[in-house]
């Protein structure tokens, strides 16, 4: 049954806008009068897909956020888990919807779901807001018959994702401040308060110290070539970021990342989080090995990384184990392949997986605060030095002055 977004009035004259079930847009109008409703507008919202099957997307930047996501998923596997069947359990979630763009999505995958759809095919037609380890996991709990417990760890491994995501963003988020104020007072001082002060000098044809009339210099090519120096280096970013479309390139950056001193560490904790968080939750819910390495793969950044899961997920498709796979790798961290290999014996890779996954989510923890941690004091003590040398630039000609007069 398609679900319609309708406009209508009420018999006091106030506006009220909904979503509804109906054969038809005849019906759905038919339905709203039959409330006491005026129908102003009713636009059928299952109509809102391309030519291949996939949503469109109602504007700019309309997707579901990942906080949305983890609230759908976490409703939806409570609501399963209490014994409703799925149609109402996405009527409950179309009536506490609040945006408009999540319910007409709700109202949109009821219809087709009540349509006859499977829940997991129905995603697929949504792939801005439903990754696919997101609809591969769905379509295993499908399989399996326990769709509400797989939605209930996809929940957990959402909202573990975000508080991860949320951590490391909070780390720099003071440095990156830091930045950009140090960078505005120094421009500031260089643009507009040195030439309004050395110029005084410059008037009494006194010799200017050597510190000043470097300042001076940098000042006049900040003030006349700072534009163009800014749109330079704006320019060369986007030519970077158009070389790394070179596979080739992309592979020999992301390699180097994996060594770089000091962030190297950082770049393999994020990717190995990454992959075994991925690949406890869909070992757990039941994907078979192959298929789920082939998913956890998907979600690294690292295009050198991920090169060596594939490496690793052909060893294991030749019967090698996992662990063995893994360690003929490198940068994958011991503590991780030690854990798969008791899981592995013990037939509990899931939960070794789940263990390593924290482990490593509280390593890349510790990294990101101590980068921070040594990036703010360095920071400080950068913009420190430069004022410092701006206001002996400025104060030096004042000194010498001083010294002629006595």
């Amino acid at each position: 049954m398609p679900a319609f977004r309708y406009e209508a009035v009420d018999n006091g004259g106030a506006t009220k806008k909904g979503v509804l079930n109906s054969d038809s847009a005849r019906s759905a109008r038919a339905e709203l009068r039959s409330q006491g409703l005026v129908p102003l507008k009713v636009e059928q919202i299952a109509a809102q897909v391309d030519a291949a099957g996939r949503a469109r997307s109602r504007g700019l930047g309309e997707r579901l956020s990942s906080t949305e996501l983890a609230l759908f998923t976490r409703q939806l596997a409570s609501l399963l888990e209490a014994g409703l069947p799925l149609e109402q359990a996405f009527t409950a979630l179309l009536e506490q919807a609040e945006r408009a763009y999540m319910r007409d999505l709700i109202a949109s995958i009821r219809s087709e779901v009540i349509g006859g759809d499977s829940l997991s095919a129905v995603l697929g037609r949504h792939p801005r807001d439903f990754a696919e380890i997101y609809r591969a996991l769905v379509a295993s709990g499908e399989q399996i018959g326990q769709l509400s417990r797989v939605l209930s760890r996809l929940a957990d491994y959402i909202e573990r994702r975000n508080a991860l995501v949320q951590k490391v963003r909070l780390a720099f988020t003071y440095p990156a401040i830091v930045t950009v104020v140090a960078f505005s007072i120094v421009i500031f001082l260089l643009t507009y308060v040195v030439p309004q002060i050395v110029s005084v000098f410059a008037n009494t044809k006194q010799k200017l110290p050597v510190l000043t009339v470097i300042m001076l210099a940098i000042s006049d090519f900040v003030r006349h070539y700072g534009i163009v120096v800014a749109i330079a280096l704006i320019g060369a970013w986007f030519m970077w970021r158009r070389a790394l479309d070179n596979p080739v390139l992309k592979r020999r950056w992301h390699t180097w990342l994996l060594t770089a001193p000091l962030y190297g560490k950082f770049e393999r904790s994020l990717n190995t989080a990454r992959f075994a968080s991925t690949l406890a939750i869909t070992t757990g819910s039941g994907v078979p090995i192959l298929r789920a390495l082939e998913t956890s793969r998907d979600t690294l950044n690292n295009v050198a990384m991920k090169e060596l899961v594939e490496e690793a997920s052909d060893a294991v498709r030749e019967g090698v184990s996992l662990a063995r796979a893994l360690s003929a790798q490198k940068h994958f961290p011991p503590m991780l392949i030690h854990m798969i290999r008791a899981g592995e014996i013990t037939g509990e890779l899931p939960s070794m997986l789940d263990r390593a996954a924290a482990a490593q989510e509280a390593d890349l923890e510790r990294r990101t605060l101590t980068i921070a941690g040594l990036l703010e004091p360095a920071l400080i003590l950068a913009m420190g030095v430069v004022v410092l040398l701006i206001v002996l630039a400025v104060l030096m000609p004042i000194i010498e002055i001083n010294q002629l007069v006595r």
